[in-house]
């Protein structure tokens, strides 16, 4: 556990709702490609500089990219809808999140012809961030856009993590796996990475297309058959062959492969803890990769903040429980739903509306689940309201309805498209005694 370095100022009195609000704006601020591409930026390449990417961020970066290179340039990235940044002289295209469509498949299909024929003088800038394995939905021969589709709804509403969904994905895939960067052999590839991911392993951001992949189809399948998924034939023959082997560490196509982390929930974390210290409120990290069904950690979390609010362990209030990672959600239910206001809705219901705890949870990236909501906000008064209103907490937690019971309180977290996505972001602020 990390309360970050130094001890809190002397606390003075603080609005918890506008303070939460300013720790989660700071931790999305932190991630900004305007502020963290430009100490990355390679020597000119005494070729073609050609710059390629997916994600959410990947538009907002190749902007940054532009903006600090002085030198010629072109370049391809697809990015979600309503994420597209105004570029000169790379173009950016909008594919659809998280389940991919046409777009995406065309779009994939030519940011992979754009890196062929390359020579050694060449560098690759590929710029990738989290919601690139759903915006590059290209499959392996014999599979369809079709197949991909299907796959991803299952691994949704699985309740598989974020890896294992990776895991399988990279198997079914033309682009991911290794296979972007195979692709460019021999010009050199520098990989500029916003994690999204728990452990910011690169294999699992965006699914990997520049990363060597350490696992295989026979991983992919144990996957598959440890949550019940159903797969089309001709998926689970790609699988069960063989044929969907991604590419392997020490392959020699990798070897002027270069991948650089430039912003990740921990930093994020990190941000949100200052704003917190400099309101005179101590704050700890549990950990920047916690994952775990949504309603679980809900419960944990509201466990530990209730020590606090008792006891005065681990640390006394004021103070703020400050958590990152990858939650998922087993879909039961027909509510309107992410894992964060899942998450909210089940610490709600574990805090039963004690007096001095606040909280806020919210998607980095703006989209908690799939709706263009981030996240939302818990007061003392919340289980209170929603009962005056006729909400019942544990129905609507059991339906997974987190959005349309924040949404009906007033409580829903709107920023709109952040242009980055280091991934979920908890604070639960518990007030002095």
């Amino acid at each position: 556990m990390n309360s970050g370095a130094g001890a809190a100022p002397q606390a003075r009195a603080v609005d918890a709702r506008l303070l939460l609000r300013r720790m989660f704006d700071a931790a999305v601020a932190s991630a900004q490609p305007a502020r963290v591409i430009a100490a990355h930026l390679p020597q000119p390449p005494k070729g073609r500089l050609i710059v390629v990417g997916a994600g959410k961020a990947s538009a907002a970066m190749a902007r940054a990219v532009e903006d600090h290179w002085a030198g010629e340039l072109e370049g391809y990235v697809i990015t979600r809808y309503g994420y597209a940044v105004p570029c000169r002289r790379i173009q950016i295209v909008e594919a659809a999140h998280p389940v991919p469509d046409a777009a995406g498949l065309a779009a994939a299909g030519e940011l992979l012809r754009r890196v062929q024929g390359l020579s050694a003088d060449d560098l690759v800038l590929c710029l990738i961030s989290g919601g690139g394995s759903s915006l590059m939905p290209l499959p392996l021969p014999g599979l369809t856009l079709q197949h991909k589709q299907a796959v991803n709804r299952a691994l949704l509403k699985s309740g598989a993590t974020i890896a294992e969904m990776n895991t399988v994905r990279r198997h079914l895939s033309a682009i991911k796996g290794g296979r972007l960067a195979a692709a460019c052999h021999p010009a050199r590839v520098l990989s500029l990475l916003i994690s999204d991911v728990p452990g910011d392993d690169p294999i699992d951001i965006a699914s990997g297309p520049t990363a060597a992949d350490p696992t295989s189809c026979a991983d992919a399948l144990a996957i598959v058959e440890r949550y019940g998924i159903e797969l089309p034939a001709p998926v689970l023959e790609v699988l069960q062959s063989g044929r969907g082997e991604s590419v392997k560490p020490g392959d020699p196509r990798l070897r002027g492969s270069e991948l650089r982390l430039i912003a990740t929930p921990q930093m994020a974390l990190v941000a949100a803890a200052a704003v917190a210290r400099d309101a005179g409120v101590t704050p700890l990290i549990l950990g920047d990769a916690i994952e775990g069904e949504a309603r679980d950690v809900g419960k944990v979390l509201a466990g530990i903040a209730l020590q606090v609010a008792k006891h005065g362990q681990p640390a006394a209030a004021p103070c703020v429980l400050l958590s990152g990672g990858e939650t998922t959600v087993t879909v039961r239910g027909k509510g309107r739903g992410g894992r964060n206001v899942e998450f909210l809705l089940s610490l709600a219901v574990a805090l039963n509306g004690h007096a001095r705890i606040h909280a806020l949870a919210g998607d980095t990236d703006g989209v908690d689940g799939q709706e263009e909501i981030a996240g939302a906000l818990l007061a003392p008064d919340s289980l209170a309201r929603a009962w005056r209103a006729g909400l019942k907490p544990r129905e609507r937690l059991a339906d997974n309805d987190g959005h349309g019971f924040f949404e009906a309180l007033g409580d829903s977290v709107v920023t709109g498209p952040t242009l980055t996505n280091v991934n979920d972001f908890r604070a639960i602020l518990i007030g002095a005694p």
